[in-house]
């Protein structure tokens, strides 16, 4: 379980304009849990997720993952060995000459013994369906099969907590319906915790548990359902919203009553067919 206990964080803190950046979040992710976190620029969102892998730790507060503090120097390793962090940009993240020499790298700097690497990159390759590229340059591949390398590269680390930090905001829409059914698999494959950051919210939809943040707080902390029937809240946080509670809000405020738990595409035809 990740458990994040009165965090602040503040990026210059010594310098003449300190920048307070989260105040006072608290949460606590289950294992197992797919759990997106949206909102606008400067919300706070890729801050609380680099506090996660301990690329930043609090100013104040703590975070605490499977019990262990990241705010120990000594736990580095253990913490990264458990929580892997996926960016939007893949291209930030391969360095290595071929495909599978790079989804090796963060196995290998783990101290892993050569055998498990080997087997841990198979399977990871088998999974990312890039059996035919693992002998390609990386440079060479889409922008598509680079993410699904920096993915494949995190699983080959063994984490059990995986950050998606916008992995598909780079993609065509082609790109992004594969990258993200990629990630949905992976919870029936391998059974990880999901820690998901996007501006696309039909890919909230997915989740198990959304949490939206604005100026650095945790604004709501619930099921997609009940975070989209809360539609004030969300426009005045400038934040879209999906397609079918927006249309359900217009035509309630017609006289057509939709329920506000209705979100998806096939509850709204089976709503319209009753009426």
């Amino acid at each position: 379980m990740i458990k994040i206990n009165d965090l602040y964080f503040t990026y210059y803190p010594e310098s003449e304009n300190p920048q307070k950046a989260l105040t006072a979040v608290s949460l606590s992710i289950k294992e197992g849990e797919f759990v997106s976190i949206i909102g606008q620029n400067g919300s706070g969102k890729t801050t609380l997720a680099k506090h996660l892998n301990a690329i930043l730790t609090p100013t104040k507060g703590s975070v605490l993952i499977d019990g262990i503090n990241t705010r120990n120097k000594e736990n580095l390793w253990d913490v990264r060995k458990k929580v892997g962090m996926v960016f939007q940009n893949p291209e930030n993240q391969i360095i290595c000459s071929t495909v599978r020499s790079d989804i090796s790298f963060g196995p290998e700097n783990l101290g892993i013994n050569r055998v498990e690497i080997e087997n841990r990159v198979d399977k990871s390759i088998e999974l990312m369906g890039l059996s035919k590229y693992q002998d390609y340059p990386p440079h060479m591949l889409s922008i598509g099969l680079k993410q699904k390398v920096t993915i494949a590269g995190v699983l080959a680390m063994g984490t059990k907590y995986i950050i998606f930090d916008e992995p598909t905001s780079m993609l065509d829409s082609l790109g992004k319906k594969e990258v993200f059914e990629v990630i949905l698999n992976l919870r029936k494959k391998r059974e990880v915790t999901i820690i998901y950051i996007t501006h696309l919210m039909e890919e909230v939809l997915k989740s198990d548990r959304t949490i939206v943040m604005s100026e650095g707080k945790i604004v709501l902390d619930d099921s997609p359902k009940k975070i989209f029937s809360k539609l004030k809240i969300l426009r005045s946080l400038s934040l879209d919203v999906p397609i079918i509670p927006d249309i359900s809000s217009r035509l309630n405020k017609r006289g057509i009553s939709i329920p506000s738990q209705i979100i998806t595409t096939q509850e709204f035809v089976n709503c319209l067919k009753q009426l």
